[in-house]
């Protein structure tokens, strides 16, 4: 039986870098700014989409420059999985976003059924803004929805298999700095 940690050194080894880290950086750099110019006055509630958007809203969080209520939520479609099922609701949020602009923060925009199930439950709990922000949006033409983008957009990447700055392979690699695709996929 082989190591697993061998396989998981290997697909690193083989990956191709499509995003060097001190790129993904200034990508973070950016989304703070455009999110401040647009938010520094609403007082919103900022919600972390766990797992993917731990590393993104942990950078981005330092370079807003307003007061920020930020929570956390989790749900998934992968379940360390490589293709997506049904959503499932490991953790709803419970922070009270009646009245509030909610800002959600994930990893990816892939084909977005998760983030709009999570923009909606936000938005029938009461919040009266539903804005996204993701450090990748994924290019490609299956998207939930025809033309759908986030609110806040770090940077673009095509249609691979992605994984580093909180995208994962197999539940690891989030940790990679910088974004890469999987050799072959």
């Amino acid at each position: 039986m082989s190591n697993p940690v061998d396989e998981l050194r290997q697909v690193m080894a083989e990956a191709d870098c499509l995003v060097p880290e001190q790129q993904v950086y200034q990508a973070i750099d950016s989304l703070a700014r455009d999110i401040t110019a647009a938010l520094e006055d609403s007082n919103p509630l900022l919600f972390c989409v766990m797992n993917g958007g731990l590393i993104l809203t942990g950078q981005l969080l330092p370079r807003l420059k307003f007061p920020v209520q930020a929570e956390y939520l989790h749900a998934t479609r992968y379940r360390q999985e490589t293709t997506g099922g049904i959503l499932e609701w490991k953790l709803q949020p419970d922070a009270d976003m009646n009245g509030r602009t909610v800002l959600i923060v994930d990893d990816i925009l892939d084909e977005g059924t998760t983030l709009n199930a999570i923009a909606d439950y936000c938005a029938t709990h009461g919040a009266s803004k539903v804005l996204t922000a993701v450090l990748v949006d994924k290019q490609h033409d299956r998207k939930a929805r025809p033309g759908l983008k986030a609110d806040f957009t770090g940077l673009e990447v095509e249609d691979r298999f992605l994984f580093g700055f909180g995208m994962d392979y197999k539940g690891y690699w989030r940790n990679a700095p910088g974004i890469y695709a999987v050799k072959g996929l």
